[in-house]
């Protein structure tokens, strides 16, 4: 029984749930926006909030951490160097979730997550 389990499975196992999640999140931070499902978003909204939380205080600690959930070094230098400093007063809710149309081929509810 799944009861009190909150957690979003995306229909995946968990190694590529968590794979797809530093993906995005990856890209996310490089990029600054991402289009992807409404599912997928939802998903990744807390993980890369998480993230950017600890890329504010810059410590040895929070950047291995970061270093061990992003996948390219670039995107952990732009967190720490660009993202850390522009979010230094925001409490949270550095993301943003922009409905689009539905995708053609399965009408797919696709949004665009940005960063604030």
């Amino acid at each position: 029984m799944r009861h009190r389990k909150k957690k979003t499975t995306l229909d995946r196992e968990s190694s590529h749930r968590k794979a797809l999640l530093r993906n995005l999140a990856t890209s996310l931070v490089l990029f600054d926006r991402v289009r992807t499902t409404e599912a997928k978003a939802k998903a990744l909204r807390p993980y890369v909030e998480r993230l950017i939380t600890q890329a504010r205080e810059p410590s040895l600690a929070h950047r291995r951490t970061l270093a061990s959930e992003l996948y390219t070094p670039g995107a952990v230098k732009k967190a720490f160097e660009v993202l850390g400093p522009r979010y230094k007063d925001r409490k949270g809710g550095y993301t943003r979730i922009i409905h689009l149309d539905r995708r053609r081929g399965d009408a797919a509810k696709m949004v665009s997550i940005e960063l604030v």
